[in-house]
């Protein structure tokens, strides 16, 4: 599945908007990657069970990326930590292929990267995985991503023990896309630095 051109606009999370927003604003203040040490959005405390941080090692075709904190929704989701491991391997020989593309992307586009995928519990219920991948970098290359990682039924209630490792079904991309587009966000009713005044 290809990845398509897209604006801030088409995260439909409010908390994965605001997290975005926070890195957008970095982003056009420094006209490059911000580093994850400036990262600090209001309330990131209240998303620590769905953030996943990672260590980018090579700038290469293929990179590799570890992973440097437990998530545990998603520690649940996939049925066991991941802390300390290498990404690809913590996915699998099954999952690998569906998911490390999305990371090589975010890391060779050097920009953010959102997914949404469809996973079934083990009960059969439909849900949304929407993943939003944000780079950083302490100068040369990304260094780090920081993943947000959302599960969302509209079934209401699921299970999210095992919900990418439960049943058969691997989880079936429907929106693969790279954030391209409208990379700057202003905080309403403030006045940006730079921006002209005039009086009349």
């Amino acid at each position: 599945m290809e990845f398509e051109s897209a604006s801030p606009a088409i995260v439909k999370s409010i908390k994965q908007r605001e997290l975005l927003n926070c890195w957008l604003r970095l982003y056009a203040r420094q006209d490059r990657l911000p580093k994850l040490g400036d990262y600090q959005p209001e309330r990131i405390a209240d998303e620590a069970d769905d953030l996943v941080y990672y260590t980018v090692h090579g700038a290469g075709e293929i990179p590799r990326f570890t992973i440097d904190s437990d998530g545990t929704r998603m520690s649940s989701a996939y049925g066991t930590t991941g802390k300390g491991r290498y990404l690809d391997e913590y996915l699998g020989a099954k999952l690998e292929p569906i998911v490390m593309p999305i990371y090589y992307e975010c890391v060779r586009r050097r920009l953010p990267v959102y997914t949404i995928s469809k996973v079934s519990d083990l009960y059969g219920r439909k849900v949304d995985y929407e993943r939003l991948l944000m780079p950083f970098s302490d100068g040369a290359g990304v260094n780090r991503i920081l993943a947000s990682l959302k599960t969302i039924s509209d079934e209401g209630g699921f299970e999210i023990r095992n919900l990418m490792r439960g049943n058969d079904v691997l989880p079936v991309p429907v929106l693969r896309s790279v954030i391209d587009r409208d990379l700057f966000h202003k905080l309403p009713g403030r006045i940006a630095p730079g921006d002209t005044i005039e009086f009349a």
